[in-house]
């Protein structure tokens, strides 16, 4: 026999609103501001126009899940941002952190807002972290001034 609270955990959830976040910045006007920002959003730009160039059906589904996951939700997109910038210096992955501060950045999240999640990386991730810390630091110092 089924209760009511066994009822209402199996009911079809309606799916959130999702979408596109409002960037504050433009990618550009970060890439003006900051050196290492503009040398990773180049090299992103071209990296990304070879692998288009493959037209990859499973890399085209991995970037739309992606590009998805990261809109409005329920979760803010700066929330989200900022979960992935923890999880990206967890992984010890530059390319990731800097993409992740870029659109925590964009997204008008304050400095304080990322050192803060970048310490909860360095306590899940441990002392590994403290490179990228460096170097996550050094973009934030650029970008925020």
């Amino acid at each position: 026999m089924s209760t009511p609270s066994d009822h209402s955990a199996n009911a079809e959830r309606p799916t959130p609103e999702r979408k596109e976040p409002a960037y504050l910045f433009t990618e550009k006007s970060v890439a003006d501001k900051s050196e290492i920002a503009r040398r990773f959003l180049e090299t992103r730009a071209r990296l990304n126009a070879t692998v288009d160039k493959a037209n990859n059906f499973l890399v085209k589904r991995i970037y739309n899940i992606d590009h998805n996951t990261y809109m409005e939700g329920v979760l803010p997109a700066k929330t989200k941002e900022l979960m992935g910038l923890v999880a990206s210096a967890c992984l010890r992955c530059d390319d990731c952190i800097f993409y992740h501060a870029i659109q925590a950045y964009r997204l008008g999240v304050t400095r304080t807002e990322q050192e803060e999640s970048l310490n909860v990386a360095l306590v899940v991730g441990g002392s590994i972290v403290v490179p990228h810390l460096r170097r996550a630091y050094e973009l934030l110092e650029e970008i925020y001034g």
